[in-house]
């Protein structure tokens, strides 16, 4: 537990501190540049940490799984008061991890930040998640950024470069930096957010050595360039001496130059709002909150209250906040909700209501979070990060208000670059903990959200799907400390998909009673993106919804008002006009929905890019024969029947992979990537080492390549990865694929057949007839003839009876 230096004085500032003396900011790096070793300075400066430790102890890494990788795995978030110049500041800091698998980490963390701190490596530059922390923090978040090249000795030491060499290696870093701002920032601020040296927005140093400079800083020291500095350091080399380096570090102590460019260069929460509010909460509300003279100007409308309380940092106007991420407690297990308070004031002993849970709980606890610490406040104000205790673990992403403000728009939902790609199967050890399992594994996921979990009703296992096998390996490891587990290999998920429009079906249930008719065809790709970018969802505003899906899909303004249901990237529709009792059939319905995108027909794996449509239903008007297991059999057949014939696919999860490697080795990368089906997208030689950057299917990142590329380069190689999209599988491997799928899920103890089901499967469910209706289905499979993408199924599918 972390002791805080002057808790009393911390706690003070959270409720009364002047809003343009606070800054609440995100460090984000590609992993190993630098991170949690700069931080370290940050938090001797705060009086959390002695000078013989700065630099070592990584006092961000509060986990001991951090601490023995190596790697900061979760965000963890400090509150630090300085004096500069002759004021004090009150800075809200959140170290986020580097590594791809802990990315929803970084998108949670920036959700409630207003600046970033971009941090790189003088050699390796601008890597992957340097990339996609730039998207993250400057496209995804409206954050300011600024820039700090960390491990400049790493250019003399190992590069052995001179100072104009050093220099120059600078320049071409902040240009590609500054390309990326450009290509994401906001338009209003595509040119005022690239970082220049000369103003101050950028830092050079070394963190490991404890200094750093800007180019006002020199200026202000007499010292006449940046070459003088470089020089200092050949001459540490030169001499084998320390005295160089201790003279860098009274000169330019890197926690001076941290804060110079924190403190001048990113926003306070009061200049931060204005821009963006609009992209969290909605423009057009927020332009209509900054025409107000003042708070009474709103009238009685509390949306614009809350709007005008956002744009002010006002506490006294409506609460809105939101949870951004959850903590649990490495020993106790026991979860902290940690976010930010936009507008109005958050006290303990509060009800507060869940926008998207549509429930209320009351605070239990509240403060602020100290690393791995929560310190009591009673009152959190806007402007400010929380931490709190509920009487239930809420997901991070929830928007919360008062009771009386329940009807408000929740703020838009927090984005992740990355889609599960990896699942892993995990039971309990003793059959009897399977209910405790189920809570312990959703407390996790609900923890990181860019992990999913289901419970696979045959075998009884739950089913852990992330990002990447380091992910899943944490969470396991979490999941086992709470109680004992078996964990299945890791397997690459895929997913299934239409690539035509499928039959428009009737099916009925066992008695006949019920019917429904839908069809299934592919969703457009930008609906696809909307749902992505969390602008389309189930809670969506339906007004809202059909002026999205018109301007960016071109979809009628009265289809676009019918959704009833999104699941992950697939959507369903109330196309039916005049049915009468709709609405009791409607969960079942929709339950069976959710459960076919969970799990779909060919290899029961998710389905993704579908676009249901309803467009009748006959709902028997006595209960007794509208119920669950009804329903959502003749919903399951009609889903499968239509899937079926609309030249369903599997589609496989592509990573972007990124290879820093020896000169002379390049070609043998090169040479594996391709014998694992990759494709290389760029190379570039510089300093020695090549850099390469390709595509691969993630089935073929777990055969082994790995090893053989760390065997091509002597272990010399550095390579990472990331999701980068799903493809369609090559169509020689689809069946193959397919037929391996099914009988690893059979051995592992699902109830389903060898062979994929077809559409003669389901005749019992065909209204009115299958004799009538199976000659109209093989006349709409005609025109795919020599274009199935699963040949020896579509061949089942058309004969038969």
């Amino acid at each position: 537990m972390v002791k805080v230096k002057s808790p009393e004085e911390i706690q003070k500032m959270v409720q009364e501190h002047p809003m343009e003396l606070r800054r609440i900011f995100s460090i984000t790096a590609h992993i190993d540049h630098g991170k949690s070793t700069a931080c370290d300075y940050l938090m001797r400066r705060a009086g959390l940490l002695s000078d013989s430790y700065a630099g070592m102890a990584r006092k961000t890494d509060t986990d001991d799984e951090e601490q023995e990788r190596g790697i900061t795995i979760f965000t963890s978030v400090a509150l630090l008061n300085y004096t500069y110049g002759d004021k004090t500041y009150l800075l809200e800091l959140n170290d986020t991890p580097g590594h791809i698998s802990f990315t929803g980490e970084v998108s949670r963390a920036l959700r409630g930040s207003d600046g970033a701190v971009l941090l790189v490596d003088a050699l390796e530059g601008c890597m992957t998640q340097t990339i996609t922390n730039i998207h993250l923090a400057v496209g995804n978040e409206w954050c300011k950024p600024v820039l700090f090249i960390n491990k400049v000795d790493r250019l003399t030491k190992e590069l052995k470069l001179k100072p104009d060499a050093i220099i120059q290696r600078f320049n071409e870093i902040i240009k590609e930096v500054n390309e990326q701002i450009e290509a994401v920032a906001p338009k209003q601020f595509k040119k005022a957010w690239q970082v220049t040296p000369q103003d101050g927005r950028v830092l050079f140093g070394s963190a490991k050595d404890g200094w750093a400079f800007t180019i006002p800083m020199l200026k202000e020291k007499g010292v006449a360039n940046a070459s003088f500095v470089m020089e200092k350091y050949q001459e540490a080399l030169d001499k084998d001496s320390d005295e160089p380096i201790q003279w860098l570090r009274e000169n330019f102590p890197l926690d001076d130059a941290l804060l110079e460019v924190i403190i001048n260069h990113l926003p306070s929460p009061e200049k931060a709002a204005p821009y963006r509010m609009k992209r969290l909460w909605g423009e057009e509300r927020i332009e209509q909150a900054l025409k107000l003279e003042n708070f009474a100007a709103a009238g009685d409308d509390r949306v614009l209250q809350a709007a005008y309380g956002m744009v002010k940092v006002d506490k006294t106007a409506p609460l809105v906040g939101m949870i951004t991420k959850i903590f649990i407690e490495p020993k106790s297990k026991r979860p902290t909700l940690i976010g930010r308070v936009f507008s109005g004031t958050l006290k303990e002993g509060d009800e507060i209501f869940l926008l998207n849970a549509k429930r209320t709980l009351r605070i239990r606890r509240l403060g602020v979070q100290e690393l791995d610490s929560l310190l009591p406040v009673p009152v959190v104000p806007a402007g400010n990060l929380f931490a709190l205790v509920l009487p239930e673990i809420q997901p991070a992403g929830e928007t919360f208000v008062k009771i009386e403000d329940k009807d408000f728009p929740p703020f838009e939902k927090i984005r992740y670059v990355s889609d599960p790609v990896v699942s892993r199967s995990i039971k309990p050890a003793n059959p009897q903990d399977l209910s405790k399992l189920g809570d312990v594994v959703r407390k996790w996921v609900l923890a990181d959200p860019t992990a999913t979990f289901r419970k696979d009703e045959d075998s009884g296992e739950f089913i852990l799907s992330g990002i990447d096998p380091l992910q899943i390996e944490i969470l396991t490891k979490r999941i086992a400390e709470e109680l004992e587990i078996r964990v299945g290999l890791p397997i690459t998920v895929y997913h299934e998909a239409p690539t035509a429009l499928g039959f428009r079906i009737r099916t009925k249930c066992p008695e006949g009673l019920n019917r429904i008719e839908l069809v299934v065809e592919p969703l457009e790709p930008e609906v696809i993106q909307l749902i992505r970018d969390g602008k389309i969802d189930d809670y969506t505003d339906e007004k809202v919804a059909a002026k999205l899906l018109r301007d960016h899909a071109g979809w009628d303004a009265k289809t676009g008002r019918n959704i009833w249901g999104v699941e992950g990237t697939s959507i369903f529709l109330n196309m039916s006009r005049g049915v009468q009792r709709l609405d009791r059939i409607k969960p079942y319905v929709l339950t069976a929905f959710r459960d076919f995108c969970a799990a779909s027909i060919l290899a029961r794996e998710p389905a993704m890019g579908l676009k249901v449509s309803m467009y009748d239903a006959t709902v028997h008007e006595d209960p007794a024969h509208t119920k669950a297991g009804q329903i959502m059999l003749m919903t399951w057949s009609a889903l499968n029947i239509s899937f079926l014939s609309s030249n369903p696919c599997l589609y496989e999860p592509v990573l972007r992979i990124d290879v820093k490697t020896p000169e002379d080795t390049m070609g043998s990368v090169i040479g594996y990537l391709t014998q694992h089906r990759g494709r290389v997208t760029g190379t570039e030689v510089k300093g020695g080492n090549a850099f390469i950057s390709g595509e691969l299917p993630a089935s073929e990142a777990s055969k082994g390549i790995a090893d053989e590329l760390r065997g091509a380069t002597s272990g010399r190689a550095i390579f990472g990865y990331q999701f980068a999209k799903f493809q369609i599988l090559p169509k020689s491997l689809e069946y193959e694929t397919l037929m391996t799928i099914r009988k690893r899920k059979i051995e592992e103890g699902r109830d389903m057949t060898e062979e994929p089901p077809t559409i003669t499967s389901f005749k019992g469910r065909i209204y009115p007839e299958w004799q009538s209706t199976m000659p109209q289905i093989r006349e709409h499979l005609k025109p795919l003839a020599g274009k199935a993408y699963i040949p020896e199924l579509f061949a089942k599918l058309t004969g038969g009876e």
